[in-house]
């Protein structure tokens, strides 16, 4: 599939020739450092730990198998350059599918397990995927049914993880099951493509009702896993929940191990019970990623200071952190760090474990190296030190785009991106997240769309008017909430009334509303829109 569907941002020659010089773009392509660093430990371990597919091997066991998903996709005329997605929860073939597509110079579309089939369709059509590989179905999610009803015409090969494969696949579409996979001989030759080249089409939801597709090539995403390398100085494992089709299962989950040649040690559904007998048994960390990983395991009854002991170092970001959070890992002897990204700009702050402890737990960071960052008034200008505004960035790992050219408005002639994201600098010149111009809820990690939620719930009888913000969780740092406004003769609903509309709308679980206010009215601007920022300081003050 050409690359040429995508209309890609320019990046200023001047900025180009720094991140060369400064050595953050090389000639390196991810397919051959994957190729590399299995081959350079054989011996090195990979462990899935799952109550229904255990796995354990080494990166020896991974190389072949990658090696031969190569095989079969060039067997059924799914060459290199191809446009494949997967959607694999963290069992051993997600490793395999990560590392042979990244082998075999495919462009990457992973997509998060728990997407359902208005995500799932939405991106298999404006990607153009060739190749799409999944289990049949896996928990309330039917794959094989979203391929059967809603497959783009590019679509011509469905590679089935597990049982049911051999169910009937719509026109033009070949269904093909795993095995077909392990009884291929392995690639011996893999292309070479060049760095500039599109190596992943990252999808997150964002302001809008469909996901968003940001573009890295080779240049920027190996960019972004040297800046992650940074903080790998614990080489002591970590069990990792997020998916390896999340950036941070694939960046923290996967290749970041395999950078420092460590052990892989991954979990297909987070079960912190589970998870803290793993850490036990194998001597490893855990909690690392959104900060419900780390609240899972103190909350859990299990928890000892054995488990504290293991997990000496814990870096969080994703989703919100309160600061509770880290004062209260620091009593257990837990360090934890902040960091501040996104899928279209995945390293911009981070802090540094010997910071203090007052500066680790209330902000972001500092920018990382080669890494710059403004903060802006409405016009785009530079606002002094201390005042709240835009947060926008440039550097050597910012995507080079969206999917949808019409979205690429956030990016400017001169290379910088703007986030949506309100933030101020203080003093040390660390970075604080204050609120968000773009109307997201990230939950766990999660990114959900509030004007996707708004549209359903729009939808219910009663309703005249809906808000959707973020509310604070101490567990998942947020969830979104759901603000009211009835029609003027309807009876009063409760939470647990919207949630049938919901379901039946095909609205992905992760994504309900999990409170509920009700509303005379809404805080408005001049022009009568709602103020969703008084809306998320009354729930943050408990006002709403």
């Amino acid at each position: 599939m050409s690359e040429s569907r995508w209309t890609l941002r320019s990046v200023p020659a001047h900025l180009e020739q720094r991140y060369v010089n400064d050595g953050w773009w090389t000639d390196a392509t991810l397919g051959g450092r994957v190729a590399e660093w299995l081959a350079a430990a054989p011996d090195a371990e990979v462990h899935i730990h799952s109550r229904t597919r255990d796995w354990h091997g080494t990166y020896a066991d991974v190389d072949t198998e990658a090696r031969r998903l190569v095989a079969l996709l060039r067997s059924k005329d799914i060459e290199a350059g191809a446009v494949v997605a997967f959607q694999i929860p963290n069992w051993r073939e997600a490793v395999a599918a990560f590392c042979g597509l990244a082998m075999g110079g495919y462009i990457l579309v992973p997509i998060t397990h728990i997407y359902g089939r208005k995500e799932v369709s939405f991106i298999l059509h404006e990607c153009g995927a060739e190749a799409y590989i999944s289990p049949a179905a896996y928990g309330h999610v039917d794959y094989a049914e979203i391929v059967d009803h809603a497959a783009p015409t590019s679509l011509r090969l469905h590679l089935v993880v597990g049982d049911g494969a051999q169910r009937p696949a719509p026109d033009g579409v070949r269904r093909a099951s795993w095995e077909e996979v392990e009884a291929c001989e392995p690639a011996a030759e893999l292309p070479e493509p060049n760095a500039s080249d599109i190596a992943v089409l990252a999808y997150t939801s964002g302001t809008t009702s469909d996901p968003k597709g940001a573009i890295h090539n080779h240049h920027t995403l190996l960019s972004e896993l040297e800046h992650m390398a940074m903080w790998l100085t614990d080489r002591r494992p970590n069990l990792m929940g997020s998916p390896v089709a999340h950036a941070t299962g694939m960046l923290g989950g996967v290749l970041g191990p395999l950078y420092v040649s460590g052990d892989i040690h991954l979990t297909d559904r987070w079960d912190p019970g589970h998870a803290l007998e793993v850490m036990m048994a194998y001597g490893i960390g855990g909690g690392v990623g959104a900060s419900i990983f780390l609240t899972s395991l103190l909350d859990h009854p299990n928890f000892t200071p054995e488990h504290a002991a293991l997990m000496p170092r814990v870096g969080l970001g994703g989703a919100p952190v309160p600061a509770a959070v880290g004062q209260r890992a620091e009593s257990l002897g837990i360090k934890i760090i902040r960091a501040y990204g996104s899928t279209e700009h995945p390293s911009v702050t981070g802090m540094e474990y010997e910071e203090p402890a007052e500066l680790r737990h209330s902000t972001d960071g500092r920018p990382r190296p080669g890494i710059e960052m403004r903060i802006v008034d409405e016009d785009g200008r530079d606002l002094p030190a201390g005042n709240p505004g835009e947060i926008v960035t440039r550097g050597p790992e910012l995507c080079l785009g969206y999917s949808d050219p019409e979205l690429n408005t956030a990016f400017d002639e001169d290379g910088w991106y703007r986030t949506g994201d309100i933030g101020i600098v203080d003093e040390h010149g660390c970075l604080t997240i204050t609120d968000r111009v773009k109307d997201i809820i990230i939950r766990g990690g999660e990114n959900l769309s509030a004007a996707e939620i708004e549209e359903v719930v729009a939808k219910v009888p009663g309703v005249a008017e809906v808000a959707v913000v973020a509310a604070p969780d101490e567990r998942l740092g947020e969830h979104a909430c759901a603000v009211v406004r009835l029609l003027p003769d309807a009876d009063p609903i409760d939470l647990a009334a919207l949630l049938p509309h919901l379901e039946r709308a095909g609205l992905a679980r992760q994504k309900w509303p999990e409170g509920l206010r009700l509303v005379a009215d809404f805080p408005r601007t001049a022009s009568g829109k709602i103020r969703k920022v008084d809306l998320r300081a009354q729930l943050r003050e408990g006002e709403l």
